[in-house]
């Protein structure tokens, strides 16, 4: 029986976990979102033929990235923590719009090539858009992640780290609150990992 007979008669749930593992790794070697890396983990794996229902949810691509990241990539916590110290002096700086931190710093999966993404809540794109060039910001106007092509979008380097702005109407700030979170609450994340990383040298 040859690799891809094998996977193709391999039960659902181990080929679901394998599928997590090799997009985990595409995402933190190649940069891949999320969607590339399980589309390429399932032809590479099972060329292709795998059902949707079948395929391993972003839950668990980021369980798998963080196994990954843990075992394959010593820079990572200094780096996130870079990250998060970025991406909470940003919050500072656009305070005006309601930042919310999302994506690797908010989740802790801080690959080499995961932008800060910042959500910012304003009645009107154009209030950003004056706001970044009030601070001789060198932004560009980008796709968004994601299904969302009547969002906007702004992308620009800060600190070596790229840095997305994704723009959503002020009503949307109460919805799906656990995926993303306040300068306190990020602040919060900064002062658990310091006492982590502590204990771990102790």
């Amino acid at each position: 029986m040859n690799a891809n007979s094998m996977h193709e008669a391999s039960q659902p749930s181990d080929l679901r976990l394998e599928i997590a593992q090799k997009a985990a790794q595409l995402i933190a070697d190649e940069g891949l979102s999320y969607h590339a890396a399980k589309q390429k983990a399932a032809q590479l794996l099972a060329r292709g033929k795998v059902q949707r229902n079948l395929l391993p949810d972003n839950s668990q691509i980021d369980a798998a990235l963080a196994e990954h990241l843990a075992l394959f990539d010593p820079d990572h916590d200094e780096r996130l923590l870079a990250m998060r110290e970025v991406a909470l002096a940003l919050m500072g700086d656009l305070d005006t719009f309601n930042p919310r931190v999302t994506g690797a710093a908010w989740k802790g999966l801080a690959t080499e090539f995961a932008p800060i993404h910042l959500q910012l809540f304003a009645d009107n794109a154009k209030e950003v858009h004056y706001f970044l060039l009030n601070q001789a910001v060198d932004f560009e106007s980008v796709e968004p992640p994601g299904d969302t092509p009547e969002q906007e979008a702004f992308a620009f380097e800060h600190e070596g780290f790229e840095v997305l702005l994704t723009l959503h109407a002020p009503h949307e700030l109460r919805q799906h609150v656990g995926l993303r979170g306040s300068a306190n609450a990020l602040q919060a994340l900064m002062d658990q990992q310091g006492t982590d990383r502590e204990g771990g040298q102790q």
